[in-house]
Order: C-alpha cells, then sequence, then structure tokens
C-alpha cells in the first residue's frame, strides 16, 4: 500500500524505535498469559486441591514463587508498557515533525497558481487535522492492531491448551482506577491546554504565511519564514511529549489496579465460585483471559474507520507532499553578481491563464531610473502584467528582461530581493509596526525605518498611537484604516531600497493631499535610485510620469506622457476629463 511505504519513508531516523515499540507491544500483549497461569497453579495446588493442606505445609516455597512469578511478570509487562508507548510517541511525533515541516516548505515555495487551486483553509486542515489523523494511524491503529492480533493470538491458543470458555471477572477495581484517572485528569488539563495553545500558534503562523505569500515572496523572505515556522513547530512537538509523559506518570498506577484484579479474584473464586468440570484454576485462568478475546472482535469496526479515515487524509497531504513548483530558479541561471540598475523590458509577450488569454503581444522599454504608470480599465491585465517582472507567473510567450538579462536567467531569490511591491489589498502582519516596516531585512537600523515611514507619510499617525512604532497590530492589519495600512505598506517596500519599485495602486484609499506629499517624496525625496512601475486610476499620480502606458484587454493601446495623451482621444483623455470636470477639455485643446 502507497500511504504505508508513504509513512515509512518519512520514518526516516524512527524506525528503530518504531520496530522496537512493536517487539514490545507483541511481547506484553503475550505477557498477559502469565497471571492466569500463575493463578491457575497456586488454585489447582493449594485451594481447590484434595491435598491442599498438605501441599501448603510442604511446598510453601512454590507458593511464593507462584507469587512471586506473578508479581514479576505484572511488573515487567507494566515497565515494558511505559517503554512501548514512549517508543511510540517518540517515533510518532518525530514523522509528523519531519512531514510538517516538509509540508510547509513546499507550500512556501509554490507558484500564484497553487494559491489559486486551494484555499487558505484546506491548506490548514492538511497542516493539522490531517496530520493528527495520520500520526492517529501510527501510533494508536497500527499498535491497537499488532497488540489485538497479538493478544488475540496468545489468548487462543492458551485457552486451546486448556480446552474451556467461561466468563469475564467482575471488576472489582473500578473505584480505584475511578480515582486514579480522576487525579490524571487535574494533572492533564494544564498539560493539554498548553498543547491547545501551541497548535493555535502554529496555525497562526501558516495561515498568516498562507495568506501573505505574495508579500513574503516579494521581500524574498521564504528561509525567514521557514526557521520562524520550525521553531513553533518545535514547540508544539515538545507540548504534545510533555502532555503524553503527564499521561505516563498515572498509566501504570491504572495497570497495577487492573493487574491486581486477578488477586481479587482469586480469593473471591475460593468462595463464591462453584465448581464444574473444570478445576477451579482453569475457571478463573479462562474468565480472567475472556476479554482478551473479545476486546479485538469489539475493536475492529473501530480500527476499520480509522483506517478509511487515514486513507483519505493521507491522500490529501499526499498530494501536497508530492506538489512542485512551475517557477524555479533555471539550472543554466547565473548568480547575480552586480546590482541590478532596474532597466526593464516586455518583447512580444503574452499569457494565457489556462485557455482565456489575459495579455496579448505586449512590448514596450523602461529605463532605469523611470517612473511609469500603467492605467487601464478593470480587467484590463494590470496586476498580471506587473507579475511577470518578480516571477510570481511567467509569460505564455515573449520575454521579460531586467537589465537586459531574461527575468528566467535570473536566481528567483537575487530578482525579487531587489524588487518591491506595495499593494493596494495590504497585508500586514501581527506584530509590531516597526517590525512590519522591516520585513524584508529584520536588522534594518531604527532610523532608517523612521525615515521610511516619513517617506510614506505614515510617521504622523504613528507618532500618535499608544506605543508608537512598538504597537502590536492585529492580524492583516485589524485596527488600522486601509490608508494608514497602505502607507504601512509602502513604508516596507522602501526600506528594502528595490532597483525596482512596483506600486499596485497603493494610495487609491490616502486623501489627495497625502497622496501629493506621497508623490513629492517618491520624486524628490528617495535617497536611493529606483525604477517606479505604478498601477493608478488617478490622473493626479500620472501627471510627472516619464511614461504612461494605457493597457486595454491585454493590449497596450497608447504610450506617452501627460502632455501627450490629452491631446489623443482614447482611454486617458477620457479618464483625464471624467477626474478633471468640465474645463479639461477646453484645457487639453490649448495643450
Amino acid at each position: 500500500m502507497f500511504q504505508l511505504r508513504w509513512l515509512w519513508h518519512n520514518m526516516k531516523g524512527s524506525r528503530a524505535a518504531y520496530i522496537m515499540a512493536l517487539f514490545l507491544s507483541v511481547a506484553c500483549n503475550i505477557l498477559y498469559i502469565a497471571s492466569p497461569y500463575f493463578q491457575s497453579r497456586i488454585i489447582d495446588t493449594f485451594i481447590s486441591n484434595e491435598n491442599a493442606a498438605d501441599n501448603l505445609a510442604n511446598e510453601r516455597s512454590l507458593l511464593w514463587w507462584l507469587i512471586a512469578g506473578m508479581i514479576g511478570f505484572t511488573l515487567l509487562r507494566t515497565g515494558m508498557q511505559y517503554a512501548c508507548q514512549m517508543y511510540y510517541e517518540t517515533s510518532s511525533q518525530g514523522m509528523i515533525y519531519r512531514i510538517r515541516t516538509h509540508l510547509f516548505r513546499k507550500i512556501e515555495t509554490q507558484d500564484m497558481e497553487f494559491y489559486d487551486r486551494y484555499r487558505t483553509g484546506d491548506l490548514m486542515t492538511r497542516l493539522t487535522g490531517d496530520l493528527d489523523l495520520v500520526r492517529h494511524m501510527v501510533s494508536w491503529v497500527i499498535k491497537g492492531c499488532v497488540e489485538s492480533l497479538a493478544l488475540f493470538t496468545a489468548s487462543m491458543v492458551y485457552f486451546f491448551t486448556i480446552d474451556v470458555p467461561t466468563a469475564l471477572c467482575i471488576m472489582a477495581m473500578t473505584p480505584a482506577i475511578f480515582i486514579i484517572t480522576r487525579l490524571f485528569s487535574r494533572k492533564a488539563a494544564p498539560a493539554y491546554r498548553k498543547v491547545r495553545e501551541a497548535s493555535s500558534a502554529l496555525n497562526t503562523a501558516a495561515q498568516e504565511n498562507i495568506s501573505g505569500n505574495r508579500v513574503v515572496k516579494a521581500f524574498a523572505r521564504e528561509e525567514y519564514e521557514k526557521d520562524k515556522f520550525r521553531a513553533c513547530d518545535q514547540k508544539y512537538r515538545d507540548s504534545n511529549i510533555s502532555a503524553t509523559k503527564v499521561w505516563l506518570k498515572y498509566q501504570p498506577m491504572i495497570d497495577i489496579a487492573a493487574g491486581s484484579l486477578s488477586v481479587i479474584l482469586l480469593l473471591a473464586g475460593g468462595i463464591f465460585m462453584i465448581s464444574r468440570r473444570l478445576t477451579m484454576g482453569q475457571y478463573v485462568a479462562i474468565s480472567g483471559l475472556l476479554w482478551a478475546v473479545s476486546n479485538p472482535m469489539r475493536s475492529m469496526s473501530n480500527y476499520v474507520g480509522d483506517w478509511f479515515r487515514f486513507m483519505a487524509s493521507a491522500a490529501k497531504i499526499i498530494e501536497i507532499y508530492y506538489e512542485a513548483p512551475k517557477i524555479v530558479d533555471r539550472e543554466d541561471a547565473e548568480q547575480d553578481v552586480r546590482e541590478i540598475k532596474g532597466a526593464v523590458e516586455f518583447r512580444n509577450v503574452s499569457l494565457n491563464l489556462g485557455s482565456k488569454p489575459v495579455l496579448k503581444d505586449i512590448s514596450f522599454k523602461i529605463e532605469a531610473g523611470e517612473t511609469v504608470v500603467i492605467m487601464g480599465p478593470t480587467g484590463s491585465g494590470k496586476t498580471s502584467l506587473i507579475n511577470l517582472i518578480p516571477r510570481f507567473s511567467d509569460c505564455s510567450s515573449g520575454e521579460v528582461l531586467v537589465d537586459g538579462v531574461n527575468v528566467r536567467m535570473h536566481k528567483l531569490h537575487d530578482l525579487r530581493n531587489r524588487i518591491s511591491i506595495a499593494t493596494q489589498d495590504v497585508l500586514l502582519f501581527s506584530d509590531t509596526i516597526d517590525s512590519n516596516i522591516a520585513f524584508g531585512n529584520s536588522k534594518l537600523e531604527e532610523e532608517y525605518v523612521l525615515r521610511c515611514a516619513e517617506l510614506a507619510a505614515a510617521s504622523e499617525f504613528i507618532n500618535k498611537m499608544p506605543m508608537k512604532y512598538d504597537t502590536l497590530i492585529g492580524e492583516r492589519g485589524v485596527g488600522l484604516s486601509g490608508g494608514q495600512k497602505q502607507r504601512i505598506s509602502l513604508a516596507r517596500a522602501l526600506a528594502m531600497r528595490p532597483a525596482i519599485l512596483i506600486l499596485d495602486d497603493t494610495t487609491s484609499a490616502v486623501d489627495m493631499e497625502t497622496e501629493s506629499f506621497i508623490q513629492h517624496n517618491l520624486d524628490e525625496e528617495l535617497d536611493f535610485s529606483c525604477t517606479k512601475i505604478m498601477i493608478a486610476q488617478r490622473i493626479s499620480s500620472s501627471r510627472n510620469a516619464d511614461k504612461i502606458i494605457i493597457l486595454e484587454n491585454g493590449r497596450v493601446t497608447a504610450i506617452g506622457t501627460h502632455d501627450e495623451l490629452i491631446r489623443q482621444e482614447g482611454y486617458y483623455k477620457q479618464i483625464y476629463e471624467l477626474q478633471c470636470g468640465i474645463n479639461c477639455a477646453a484645457e487639453s485643446e490649448v495643450v
């Protein structure tokens, strides 16, 4: 079965522990027949035998040996069960840690198209609930099947040697087991709360990074996020092991209490049991082991149900486990040893999403340091166009070049590390404002963080917050307005000192005065040179651009400056007249 081979492959490093656990499972369950055997000998020799009194007087040492053997084998089995469970838990947690870390690495390095096909909630389920079912399969279902088979086989062989079926002994130690369980529950409650909190932290880290994968990729921070997730994963693993140790502290007590039922039955059997064709010892032995035959039968339906739940979950996990990204570094891609200056060129670029054409024969050139505005109606392909520059997607035909080199010949990390993107739909992480601005470079100097916030017109509202730059913001920037989030996003992009700055309608949620201030800072106040590519809908954003590119229905319909385009009939002049008012037509004629 492929799923079982997959489990075995991911148990690398824990296989010896798992094999030892299986061996101990078999040995422990075979030892269950030891106590009934010693009971049978004691009863038949020293209780129900016609010469019981003489045997007790003459063979007292045998009685002590039989009692010692019964107690000794019970303690041995209890100790072996403790070691067995530790082996199961250690190997299964190690396997799940390996699979979960591998899955996150896979998800972190996938293409944008991957996130169009898989929902965040579905991916989170695969990382959590589905993996729990896989662990349940390894540590409980397989274990239960092995134990049931060993117990059933050993008991049936023993039954055949004495040839008698009987009833199960009453459970006289139930109150004691209940008290021990109650004590265990008080200790276990806080331990499992820690497991739940660690699980929540793990899910939060994964969900934020899945939702914000565009930002992570834009700043080439995959390795940083992998390390952060690994720390959460280790905490989750350690809390699970700690909770298991609490369980193992009380489980031996429960086993000893349950094992003492045989002694209770030995005393009660001499008084209350009626002799049959079997000896008293044989009756007690069979009654004490009847559960070993009935329980595996009752558990079979549970194991079958768990098996199919595992199969469904494993199929979902394996689907992601072997998913390979399409956009990867080419083998012949060269490491960039020189700084990217920021020249961008599109040569006859077309893009298809499935069978749907999105971009058609796009060609234009942007010189390093230029400010270019891309405008067009909704759905014209503006965002798809800029996604080709950092290789969030690859064109179907043609070439996209950065500094005269096809983007496919750049290393992905090197390319994206020199491109910053600020989008209209901003994702901010559950962290301080300072950490969000310095996301692309966690070693950024504090003074430069403040400078970037000033350039993005964010410093004023940040300084009014209770903790200023140390203010914690909620998930996805909860508590901030759309304009505030956009300005923090812009500051984050500027903090990378990129060679190419891409702004996807970044100032759409700010007022005109603030937008003018930001535009001035981008044009005059930057202390580094960069090419600025902006998607915009406002004429105020495009007036001073070196070049304006009009995109309609996936095609470039016009390229020029503001003054050139308002003289031409077309989309730009229409937007200009709509936004400027009734005097725009006359003004355009004068110009």
